[in-house]
């Protein structure tokens, strides 16, 4: 009998409590219940859930709240399709304008045969920590480091540094723009996903200055700019610039070109 008291007496005990407890928690659970918003909640579906942060905002949380609160428009996000931004409009009841789809594209050619160096770098990989160091390892002032800053900050595994240069495969790109920021250099754009051809280098130094630095590098020259039919190209400080709008890919300025520096996109 003692020991049938020792057992069961603390069992009973023992669960009293567990049950005491679970109604307690069961009450809590119900009175500070934090209401969600299902629209709210339906917008951040729509959200590609990436975080690359090209948006400017912090992640897709943040977003889906921003647009939520109309503070940001329903095509904010880059990655998000035509389809789902129709969707997000119509649970806000408004209207959304629409995107053109874009790529991320690197304006250098200055790869490890192309590109003079000064010097080998074994710092930091980073990018920004090297072009601290007299501008970067190449003579070139405006070719990318290659040490892959903007590989690092891409979500969707569309940047990849190939011989020395940061290359995007555009099958993987969704146009965010999050790897933009990463390049001390400002080498990378965002071109519409109709560009048909895009200038591969971003120097505005004088041409003789370009050809003892980049074997690839445009110096200038001005052919593509008068072989244009379409007037879609011209020269700018020094460096061949495309009017995408204008650009109807009929393939003369990349065959024109002595420096064969532009490429198909």
């Amino acid at each position: 009998m003692v020991l049938l008291k020792s057992i069961l007496f603390p069992a009973l005990a023992v669960g009293g409590l567990a049950l005491l407890f679970g109604l307690l928690l069961a009450v809590a659970s119900r009175v500070f219940a934090v209401k969600t918003n299902e629209r709210l909640e339906k917008i951040r579906a729509c959200l590609p859930g990436s975080n690359c942060g090209g948006c400017g905002y912090a992640g897709c949380d943040a977003l889906a709240a921003a647009i939520h609160q109309g503070n940001a428009p329903c095509n904010a996000c880059a990655g998000v399709s035509d389809e789902n931004v129709r969707i997000i409009a119509d649970l806000l009841g408004t209207t959304a304008s629409k995107t053109t789809p874009r790529r991320a594209f690197v304006q250098c050619a200055g790869t490890n045969e192309n590109a003079t160096k000064k010097y080998d770098y074994t710092g930091i990989d980073d990018c920004s920590a090297a072009v601290r160091l007299y501008g970067g390892a190449k003579e070139c002032a405006y070719s990318c480091t290659g040490l892959g800053s903007c590989v690092k900050r891409c979500k969707n595994n569309a940047l990849s540094i190939k011989n020395g240069v940061a290359f995007v495969d555009p099958s993987l790109c969704n146009g965010c723009g999050a790897c933009i920021s990463s390049c001390p250099k400002n080498l990378i754009v965002l071109l519409p996903r109709s560009s048909k051809y895009a200038v591969a280098c971003s120097s505005c130094d004088k041409g003789a200055v370009t050809k003892s630095q980049c074997k690839a590098g445009c110096v200038g020259c001005r052919i593509c700019e008068k072989c244009c039919p379409e007037g879609a190209i011209r020269v700018e400080n020094g460096l061949a610039v495309i009017d995408q709008e204008k650009c109807t890919g009929c393939g003369l300025c990349p065959n024109k070109c002595p420096r064969s520096i532009i490429v198909p996109v």
